[in-house]
């Protein structure tokens, strides 16, 4: 029997939707995943068997195939675990197909059958809603983040077991809400209020913080260069509803969000060590992951001690740099790329 599910990974700084098809067939037993998958994803094969099992479901001997489609793209990530088993329960008829065709699944499973959370819901959510899916099943730990995006229902999945009684009418499932969180009181440690004299490199710092600017600041150890720009992130405006999807789709995808936590409102300050590799800095690898420059998006990226980093790194920065340089020249759009603060040679794009 064939069954179509939906799950996501992602791809660079963006989701991808995965079609999970599931085709099971009398024959030898045996369970392959075709399209790509890494070695995470390969792995699936015995979390997803070992929790369907430990969540008291019995399934027969067969043949099982499972193809990743598109196939051409290498997928990567635990959280496609929910989806494989979801396929593989409608592929023998334990669940109707019908749940499946307007909903994406996205979530780690554990041997109990419990769910976990994943990285990157944020951008997965937001492709699952121009796909023209309305549901989203995620591990509770990934609720808030999935309910920052507008037009799809979410639902907060604790087990394996609670969904397949949910799908078959035998338990219901509300909706997640998205929790409230105390604000924290806003706490500057490095304001540039703190700065004393310095008139010039202020005033130079206030100008490039408001048109978008690098700067390259040179002096004698011990001037106020490193206390300078570490304090410019504090001078600059607030994220915009927009800005703040982006720079939280980033940090997602990196792994670098706070648990439970909503929008970033801070714009962000980077600050990588002088042995920062290439890949480092600008991102990238055999999974594309977001570098320092991509993290340091609609925020400030300061390079202290710039003579200290290798020049092939220093290479890289060229062309996002001209880039964001000459897109802020044609647009003059203020903070629409990210501020680049380089001791000793560049500065903000």
């Amino acid at each position: 029997m064939f069954a179509r599910t939906y799950g996501a990974t992602t791809l660079g700084v963006d989701g991808l939707i995965i079609d999970v098809e599931v085709d099971s067939a009398a024959g030898l037993p045996g369970f392959n995943i075709v399209g790509l998958p890494d070695t995470s994803v390969k792995e699936s094969r015995e979390r997803v068997r070992t929790a369907i099992r430990n969540s008291g479901i019995r399934l027969r001997q067969e043949n099982v195939t499972i193809n990743l489609a598109p196939a051409a793209i290498r997928k990567d990530g635990s959280g496609l675990d929910l989806p494989i088993a979801i396929g593989l329960l409608a592929a023998y008829g334990v669940i109707p197909q019908s749940l499946l065709e307007k909903s994406l699944f996205v979530a780690e499973l554990s041997l109990e059958g419990e769910c976990r959370g994943v990285h990157g819901i944020l951008p997965m959510a937001m492709q699952a809603r121009e796909r023209g899916l309305t549901e989203l099943f995620v591990a509770r730990e990934n609720a808030n983040e999935a309910l920052l995006v507008d037009g799809i229902q979410v639902y907060a999945v604790d087990n394996l077991l609670q969904l397949v009684q949910f799908a078959n009418g035998q338990e219901a499932m509300d909706p997640a809400k998205a929790e409230v969180i105390a604000a924290e009181p806003e706490t500057i440690v490095d304001d540039f209020a703190d700065v004393q004299g310095q008139y010039q490199a202020k005033r130079a710092l206030e100008i490039a913080a408001a048109g978008g600017h690098n700067v390259l600041m040179v002096g004698v150890p011990g001037a106020g260069k490193t206390m300078l720009a570490k304090r410019v992130s504090t001078i600059l405006p607030k994220l915009s509803k927009e800005e703040a999807l982006e720079v939280t789709k980033i940090y997602s995808i990196a792994g670098l969000l706070p648990k439970n936590s909503g929008l970033l409102t801070k714009r962000p300050f980077r600050s990588p060590h002088h042995t920062a590799s290439m890949t480092a800095m600008v991102g990238g690898g055999s999974v594309p992951r977001p570098g320092e420059v991509t993290l340091a998006h609609h925020g400030v990226l300061f390079l202290d001690e710039l003579p200290e980093f290798s020049k092939k790194t220093l290479e890289v920065l060229r062309e996002p740099i001209d880039i964001g340089w000459r897109y802020t020249q044609l647009s003059k759009p203020p903070h629409k790329e990210s501020r680049l603060t380089f001791e000793a040679a560049f500065s903000f794009t």
